[in-house]
């Protein structure tokens, strides 16, 4: 490892996951590198778990507040959480464990758009920032360090942070040095000055994390691979909504509202959003390119085939052949890739002057378009809100998919009223499932709820929802949205009460 530690000073502070991790005191508040499973510290949570099971064992209470860039994994989200070791955390999960305890009530949880975390910790809404523990690839002659497989929030978590412990993993590739852009010219208001990046491909900082050596209190040597998720190949749904978008996309060049290579695209993770990828190969664009935040297996497979030109992200999320392909052409990837800093990749003032298409995943939407990403009956939470605001709010369309039904059909992806509002009707441009697309730009409230009705509800519960919307237009309080306050959310009741929205 001593050619990845080349800083003679920072070689002297290695010690074990277990040292370094007893530098982690009750109370702290610790920022950790990782974002969507990549670039997460992989040791030092783990032996932190043990030391708090130990604690609460003894009958002490040990438990800390936990920042990060978005989702990590099981060695990070999940050990804290099944211990109890996390007071707080923020602002993005997918760990079961994690969502178990948020939902059981046993654990706060601040869900925030990506874009804010880093100016709010800055602005000093969150306080003091302890420990910062993160991942790197490498630590240079003159302490500067090489990011790993994310960005995240981690150059915001070196520079406030009063300690800082590394771990330097020798499972990322070496290769990775060099695809970074680190912004270091953003500042508090009102010294903010503008962002001069005008392309996806621009570099507007440096390849390195910068951090003053004197706070790096630990170095943790560690050999372990990030979370290698692979998701299913898309089903038929997926790859029905896929076929209604690119549809949709070819009728806004036939208007000349796009161009034959769109604009900057912005893919939220998952089978529909890798069919979406997928599509855009078949149907023989080239030469796109990509403002988003995590980087796919179906993004490496684009670059590869020359559909993408290129791609700006926070953050890999990769299978394990993903990273087998990148880490064998790595020369090539590091030409067609840049990894930045979340509130750079998530910036909205960035994604709306480049126009990005945004395309994100929903649970539910509501007749008049109003979009629940996070929550599953108004209160149970799935994972976040993650980057989808930044993007949906700003971009140049916001397109949100999912399958019309859930749970072999007894719940419905269409409803009265959504239960929870992360994008409003004002946010919502396109709203694709399986059975259709709906186009809701210039059209009123009660125009949009018909076409979602006719082109994006399940044939099962569109009848359902045409007497809910006749009957509303009649007897509502209100006429410019119709609404039956008694009845919008009896579908969420009634499944909670049986298991089915179905009478």
């Amino acid at each position: 490892m001593h050619d990845r530690i080349r800083n003679a000073g920072l070689l002297e502070r290695r010690m074990s996951a277990e040292q370094a991790a007893a530098l982690i005191k009750p109370g702290m508040t610790v920022a950790m590198s990782g974002f969507t499973g990549a670039g997460y510290p992989k040791a030092v949570p783990q032996a932190l778990a043990s030391l708090m099971e130990a604690e609460h064992g003894a009958g002490n209470e040990f438990q800390i507040k936990v920042l990060t860039g978005a989702s990590t994994a099981p060695e990070l989200d999940g050990v804290l959480a099944k211990v109890g070791g996390m007071q707080l955390r923020l602002p993005y999960m997918s760990d079961p464990s994690l969502r178990k305890r948020i939902n059981d009530g046993d654990l706060d949880y601040m869900d925030i758009h990506l874009s804010h975390v880093a100016q709010h910790a800055w602005f000093g809404f969150y306080g003091d920032v302890d420990v910062a523990v993160i991942e790197v690839v490498g630590v240079l002659e003159d302490g500067r360090l090489i990011p790993s497989s994310s960005v995240g929030n981690n150059k915001t978590w070196l520079e406030m942070a009063d300690k800082v412990i590394i771990e330097v993993n020798a499972q990322q590739s070496p290769g990775l040095e060099g695809m970074h852009d680190i912004y270091y010219g953003t500042a508090l208001p009102p010294h903010r000055k503008p962002i001069p990046l005008l392309a996806p491909e621009d570099r507007i900082g440096v390849p390195y994390l910068h951090v003053d050596p004197d706070k790096i209190i630990a170095v943790v040597e560690t050999d372990a691979p990030d979370r290698l998720s692979a998701f299913a190949a898309p089903d038929a749904a997926s790859r029905q909504i896929a076929g209604h978008l690119l549809d949709f996309f070819a009728h806004e060049i036939d208007h000349g509202r796009l161009t034959g290579t769109l604009l900057p695209l912005q893919s939220g993770v998952g089978n529909v959003a890798n069919a979406v990828l997928a599509g855009l190969a078949d149907g023989g664009y080239r030469g796109l390119r990509a403002f988003t935040e995590v980087i796919q297996d179906g993004m490496l497979e684009l670059i590869k085939n020359g559909t993408l030109a290129f791609a700006s992200a926070t953050s890999f999320s990769l299978s394990e052949a993903g990273i087998a392909e990148f880490n064998a052409n790595v020369d090539f990837y590091r030409e067609r890739i840049v990894l930045r800093p979340q509130e750079i990749s998530n910036h909205p003032e960035l994604v709306r002057r480049l126009g990005c298409i945004a395309m994100n995943g929903m649970i539910e939407a509501d007749i008049y378009g109003n979009v629940n990403s996070t929550h599953v009956a108004g209160s149970h939470m799935m994972n976040g809100i993650g980057g989808s605001g930044d993007f949906a709010r700003n971009g140049f369309l916001s397109v949100f998919m999912s399958p019309s039904t859930a749970k072999g059909g007894r719940i419905s992806g269409i409803v009265p009223m959504a239960s929870h509002v992360d994008h409003t009707e004002h946010d919502t441009m396109v709203i694709v499932t399986e059975q259709g697309l709906a186009d809701l730009r210039g059209l009123a409230p009660k125009q949009r709820a018909r076409l979602i009705m006719e082109r994006c509800a399940h044939p099962d519960f569109r009848p359902m929802l045409e007497d809910y919307f006749e009957r509303a237009s009649r007897e509502s309080y209100g006429k410019h949205t119709p609404h039956l306050m008694g009845e919008a959310l009896s579908w969420h009741q009634r499944y909670i009460d049986t298991g089915d929205m179905r009478p």
